[in-house]
């Protein structure tokens, strides 16, 4: 199983769940659970969309398979124009995967041959930074800045580097207390701090080795870390003035997670490249994407030139045909306006829980925030690694699925509970979200 202690399952039977409908799921047994995590950031329309199954159908019925190695075919034309039209600036260019990792990975070895042809070829270096989680795959294990991830896997493809994450509830302690975040111009001051450890660590590297910045628009690990105010565009700035790509990571941003097609828009700064995945068929069927500058393009057009990379199955006619309408239904139920017009009311129901004493922040964007908690409000202390597997893991993420809610605890820098509904949700489900967590958290306070 990806991602799992087999051990705990030794006596214990796997939950098996069987049928999805809406923003639930049931197990085997019958019992339902809100799910808090849109399956993992992916189920942007929620659960049992027959017009997806029925596109899936009809799509197999008329064009199976067909790679796209030389050909192509109807629907990954129509998604290619679809992402063109959606994206940013002049992000015109469409590359198929069919995942996240494979997406980070694409992008990283387009960087680097983009360079090479164009008469740079010692700029293949990448920066990101710590905690974040970029994929699972030999290159996008090495640009994922999670120690723990990446030791069994060791050595990785060398060249990565990595600067401080901008979590503004721990900036104090990532500036030996230079700042106390507490106001937007504090904010600020920190989003200039932590954007320019971009620059210095290109200085140190030297920028004609430096070919891409991957940065999430908020940051997944560690506990959906929002960027403070003018960060983007310090990092916009730099990418400029060092001639370093800037890679916006949006595999769970990117689709409505924070009330825009992509996260790039919500924070309004420009990349050079967006990589993409889960909701972009919401789930139905696998499907990733890179999404890159005209600029990027234009040295493959020489004469005898070629991308040397490609997957079997990147833009499969099946999962193409699914995001077309996928996004078609976006625009249809207003998916966007309703994450837009409801994610005021997801961020103050969550709010509520500020009042316990073990949680120490609530963060996040649109429909996807992280909580993060801890010993002691004042001072901030988290959980030691003892307490962190005996109250995070064996109690309030067995608890939180007892009670009815599927979610993720993790404790990927501090401890914290994330939270990532389908883009349906509102303000009842929010409220039962609520109920539940309030319910188990303060039950595991006594156990502190």
């Amino acid at each position: 199983m990806h991602f799992t202690q087999h051990e705990a399952h030794a006596e214990k039977d796997v939950p098996i769940m069987v049928r999805g409908r809406g923003v639930h799921l049931w197990d085997a047994q019958g019992k339902r659970y809100i799910d808090g995590l849109a399956g993992l950031f992916t189920s942007q329309l929620g659960h049992g969309r027959h017009e997806l199954a029925e596109t899936a159908a009809t799509q197999m019925s008329q064009l199976e398979f067909m790679p796209l190695w030389s050909y192509a075919h109807p629907p990954a034309i129509e998604l290619a124009q679809r992402l063109a039209s959606d994206a940013p600036g002049d992000l015109n260019r469409v590359f198929f995967t069919n995942s996240g990792s494979e997406s980070v990975e694409t992008a990283w070895k387009l960087a680097k041959q983009y360079y090479k042809l164009t008469g740079k070829p010692s700029k293949h270096k990448v920066i990101s930074r710590a905690t974040a989680y970029h994929g699972t795959t030999q290159g996008a294990l090495s640009i994922t800045g999670i120690a723990d991830l990446k030791q069994n896997f060791e050595p990785l493809v060398p060249s990565t580097f990595h600067v401080s994450n901008a979590n503004a509830y721990r900036a104090p302690e990532l500036t030996a207390g230079a700042l106390e975040v507490t106001d937007r111009e504090s904010l600020e001051r920190f989003g200039r701090w932590a954007a320019d450890q971009i620059a210095l660590t290109i200085e140190a590297q030297g920028p004609e080795t430096v070919a891409a910045v991957f940065l999430e628009p908020v940051q997944n690990a560690g506990g959906c870390f929002p960027p403070p105010p003018g960060y983007f565009e310090r990092v916009r700035d730099i990418c400029d003035e060092y001639d370093v790509l800037l890679v916006s990571d949006e595999v769970i941003c990117a689709f409505g997670r924070l009330g825009h097609m992509f996260g790039a828009e919500h924070f309004d700064y420009q990349p050079d490249i967006i990589t993409t995945a889960k909701g972009i068929t919401s789930g139905y069927a696998p499907l990733g994407a890179v999404i890159a500058s005209d600029k990027l393009m234009e040295p493959f057009l020489k004469p005898g030139e070629m991308f040397g990379h490609g997957y079997t199955f990147g833009g499969h006619p099946v999962s193409t045909a699914v995001a077309l309408k996928n996004l078609q239904l976006f625009d249809e139920e207003k998916i966007l306006e309703h994450v837009r017009s409801n994610a005021g009311s997801f961020r103050g129901t969550l709010e509520k829980l500020l009042n316990l004493p073990i949680v120490g922040d609530v963060r996040g964007e649109g429909f996807f925030y992280g909580i993060e908690l801890v010993k002691d409000k004042v001072t901030r202390e988290s959980f030691n690694a003892e307490e962190s597997n005996r109250i995070l893991y064996k109690f309030i993420s067995k608890k939180l699925f007892e009670e009815g809610l599927y979610c993720r605890a993790d404790d990927r820098g501090d401890p914290v509970i994330q939270l990532s509904p389908p883009l349906i949700a509102g303000q009842s489900d929010f409220e039962g979200i609520e109920q539940i967590l309030r319910g188990v958290l303060t039950e595991a306070w006594t156990l502190i």
